[in-house]
């Protein structure tokens, strides 16, 4: 009986081993602008591993992006969420979020920019292997995910959760390295049914490899608890998009990583 009660507690120390998952705040900068964003890794493995990149939605580096980046922690990855507005702005009032998010929204060299420094934050961290990149998003997010496709960044794939589709800097043709997977709310309001066409014929004209999902029933915020459970407001939480995007984003990555 001892032997067994020890080898539990052996099993039981090992596997809290395997599970270290660290987190830690990383600053940057753009120019004289401080930036803040958020670290999750396992540092039980010492190996270079995958590296995914982390846009927050409209509020900023706030729980809910920290919360994604673990998980993506607890996969095996090395996670950094950006912080695309700067260290210390966190709106919360949707008036405030969507003057924040316009900054970028209307600028988008600038949001390119913000997008780029964090991914090269995270290619500096000796975990990652930098062969093997891949960015996700939610909302704004998601929009600047696929900012980031566009540019023609060397990244194995992206992937956008209820973002927004258009753009005023449409991919060149062969101008998209990643592999594109876009995780839409099939009756999302504030994505109408003419962007997700124009952003349909950009990446057929550019010859991207897109995946593009409609998720019947879902609208807005469609992977955010917090978004409540009322999709007449247009957004709101929906467990079976949420899973069924999360398992669209891990068969992406199987591929892409192999």
């Amino acid at each position: 009986m001892k032997t067994f009660v020890l080898s539990l507690t052996l099993l039981a120390l090992g596997a809290s081993a395997f599970a270290a998952i660290k987190t830690e705040a990383v600053e940057y900068k753009d120019g004289g602008q401080v930036l803040e964003g958020f670290l999750a890794y396992d540092d039980a493995n010492d190996k270079p591993r995958p590296g995914v990149l982390v846009i927050h939605d409209w509020t900023g580096l706030q729980d809910y992006a920290k919360r994604r980046t673990t998980m993506l922690a607890e996969m095996g990855y090395v996670a950094f969420a950006a912080d695309v507005y700067g260290k210390g702005v966190r709106p919360v009032d949707p008036k405030e979020c969507m003057v924040e998010s316009g900054k970028y929204r209307n600028d988008l060299p600038l949001l390119r920019r913000r997008v780029m420094l964090a991914l090269d934050e995270l290619k500096k961290n000796p975990r990652v292997d930098k062969s093997k990149l891949a960015a996700i998003g939610y909302c704004f997010g998601g929009s600047s995910v696929l900012e980031l496709a566009r540019s023609g960044a060397d990244v194995k794939g992206v992937v956008s959760f209820h973002g927004g589709l258009k753009t005023t800097l449409p991919a060149a043709e062969g101008g998209v390295k990643a592999k594109v997977l876009v995780c839409h709310g099939a009756d999302d309001p504030f994505v109408k049914p003419a962007e997700v066409d124009a952003f349909k014929a950009e990446m057929e004209k550019s010859k991207a490899n897109l995946t593009f999902i409609a998720h019947p029933g879902a609208v807005h915020s469609f992977t955010k608890k917090e978004a409540g459970d009322d999709p007449t407001k247009g957004q709101a939480y929906n467990a079976k998009a949420d899973e069924e995007s999360w398992a669209a984003m891990k068969k992406l990555f199987a591929e892409i990583f192999r």
